[in-house]
């Protein structure tokens, strides 16, 4: 019997065996039918780190495919020194092939012209098309330059929003360096990013005055805020009356419930309203130089969509990111439809700050990531913002916990310090970028020290 025994055994194991290799087989067939590929439109502050993130939780089992129409990624916070010549354009930026190329993600350099969601298919510049079964829109704003007729780089304003516009605004910049006159600095109607324009403001000043050359330029702020310091937030802390006095310390006359009519080369036109929308006042502004940051709404691909976006082209989300009727597409960044603070008689919006935005990548990461498991969405981004806002020789740092009030945490200061702090994160930031490290150790442990965190509990 031990014979027979033994044979029966080793033919149980043949077929034990060989059931285990079928099996393994089916499982790895059904994990390369469910590997999904996952498209991120935009490689700004929202979408790359959203890539680097995506790729490190969901591993190689998944397909990454960010889409962006720049070949570099440009540190947005940096564009007011570029406009003065303290930074240039390659200093700012890095090349996304080779960055994300290091991950094994993919890189697409072109505009996306169309999203079909209901074949989860979007079509490039070329016509080529790209499946997705997960797509997260974090492509920025449109610059709305169109509202307010002679504005922007290709009208009598500069502006600040994109690297390019930048390097424009410093040509520009030379030209007040040449000949001098009046400067006009601010936000137009529908603006919502109001913090570069304060920034750009104070550092040009500080330029001029170490030129000793700003004896020869007025400056005017003129901006759709409703009192200094709004920030479309409803202010932070003390914001109205720090920055108040630092535009009257630093001799820059303020209009604030401007509405720009119009700009003709060498004019401003503002209507001041009153807190009823009524004018109140009507300027004819002289200027040689002016940075006006512009209205936002959403490119056109995505503001085409039905169903997808609000009357201004921005997505709207649920607490989880995604869109309601299309539950495939996330969105993170300014492209997000978040309603305004409060009703103001100039319109304005909301902003979407840095840090707020890496809350809102990490939290679309987790989502889809469930999502692939079979699991519902779960995961909520705290919306928090930090801002380090450079002012020349000084700067103002705010926190805000949530962004969005009421606020368990509002802290505002200034100082120096600001200054530097604001220098050491351009450069940390933009080697994360290249190095395509999510979020080091240390840096969750120093935020989450100072009650800072990404995630919702």
């Amino acid at each position: 019997m031990y014979p027979l025994d033994l044979f029966g055994v080793i033919d149980c194991g043949l077929k034990v065996a060989l059931c285990t290799c079928i099996t393994h087989s089916i499982i790895n067939e059904q994990k390369d039918k469910t590997m999904s590929h996952i498209v991120i439109m935009g490689a700004g502050v929202g979408g790359l780190p959203c890539a680097f993130e995506m790729k490190e939780v969901l591993g190689k089992q998944h397909e990454v495919t960010v889409i962006d129409e720049k070949e570099d990624f440009q540190f947005t916070p940096s564009n007011p020194w570029v406009a003065v010549g303290w930074r240039t354009k390659k200093e700012i930026s890095v090349p996304l092939k080779k960055a994300l190329s290091k991950k094994k993600i993919n890189f697409i350099n072109s505009r996306v012209e169309k999203i079909n969601p209901d074949i989860n298919t979007l079509v490039l510049k070329n016509g080529e098309g790209v499946t997705y079964d997960y797509l997260v829109i974090a492509t920025g704003p449109r610059l709305a330059f169109e509202e307010v007729p002679g504005s922007g780089p290709d009208g009598f304003t500069s502006s600040i929003c994109t690297t390019d516009h930048a390097v424009h605004a410093m040509g520009a910049y030379n030209d007040l360096v040449a000949k001098p006159g009046p400067v006009i600095i601010g936000a137009m109607p529908f603006a919502s990013c109001f913090g570069p324009a304060y920034e750009f403001a104070f550092i040009l000043d500080c330029v001029l005055r170490k030129k000793k050359m700003r004896d020869k330029v007025p400056m005017t702020f003129v901006t759709s805020e409703p009192y200094i310091g709004h920030l479309g937030l409803g202010g932070v802390g003390d914001s109205k009356g720090m920055l108040e006095s630092d535009l009257r310390a630093h001799n820059i006359k303020f209009i604030t419930n401007a509405k720009t009519t119009k700009v003709e080369n060498g004019t401003m036109y503002v209507d001041e309203l009153d807190d009823n929308g009524e004018v109140k006042k009507q300027h004819e502004l002289p200027f040689v130089y002016s940075m006006m940051l512009p209205a936002f709404k959403g490119v056109d691909a995505v503001a085409e969509v039905e169903g997808l976006c609000n009357p201004r082209g921005f997505v709207v989300i649920d607490e989880f990111q995604r869109n309601p009727k299309y539950q495939n597409i996330y969105s993170s960044g300014v492209c997000v439809a978040i309603p305004p603070m409060e009703v103001t008689p100039v319109p304005t919006g909301a902003p979407k700050t840095g840090y707020m935005i890496e809350t809102m990548s990490t939290a679309i990461v987790h989502n889809i990531a469930h999502e692939i498991k079979g699991e519902e969405p779960e995961t909520c981004g705290t919306w928090n913002a930090i801002c380090l806002a450079d002012m020349g020789d000084t700067g103002a740092a705010f926190v805000a916990i949530p962004q969005i009030p009421p606020r368990n945490v509002t802290w505002f200061k200034k100082g120096k310090w600001v200054h530097k702090a604001k220098v050491g994160f351009e450069k940390y930031f933009i080697r994360k970028m290249r190095k395509g490290l999510t979020e080091p150790l240390y840096e969750k442990f120093i935020l989450k020290a100072l009650g800072i965190e990404k995630l919702q509990k």
